[in-house]
């Protein structure tokens, strides 16, 4: 999926996830029509649709609590100082609205699915999210340590 002629979004924006890829890949259609691919900011997941890579131990299980946590529903992309990767996806952090909005990225660090990635310029939560993988993986939630990764 590609931007398709839109303009690049600066500020917060609202989006509907119409596909997750995986457990740290979305694709969702923005505000202006165009269709989008997003990669979290600040997290890695195991693969499991990476060309030529195994499917990995914990990303069937990364990828479906992320179905769980946006998939079909709109949520909020808000952006760092780099708007889009070598593979052209755009890079955000993904919040679900409500009343008491959850913050993806940091909920999938949290529950010890996704391992930090900090990627400057892109870091504004490195901190964040190296603190909630360390305080998982302490209290031993989550699947890397399982998976030896």
């Amino acid at each position: 999926m590609s931007g398709g002629g839109s303009t690049e979004p600066s500020r917060p924006t609202s989006a509907r996830v119409i596909h997750v890829v995986d457990g740290d890949t979305i694709d969702v259609r923005l505000q202006d029509g165009s269709d989008d691919t997003v990669r979290y900011i600040g997290i890695d997941t195991p693969e499991t649709v990476k060309p030529d890579t195994p499917v990995q131990c914990g990303g069937p299980k990364a990828h479906a609590v992320n179905e769980r946590l946006v998939g079909g529903r709109t949520v909020t992309l808000r952006f760092d100082a780099e708007r889009r990767d070598v593979y052209h996806r755009l890079l955000a952090y993904v919040y679900v609205p409500g009343e008491r909005p959850l913050f993806v990225n940091a909920e999938l660090a949290r529950r010890r699915l996704a391992r930090t990635l900090t990627s400057p310029p892109n870091d504004s939560f490195a901190r964040l999210f190296a603190r909630l993988a360390a305080k998982a993986g302490a209290a031993g939630r989550g699947l890397w340590g399982r998976c030896g990764v």
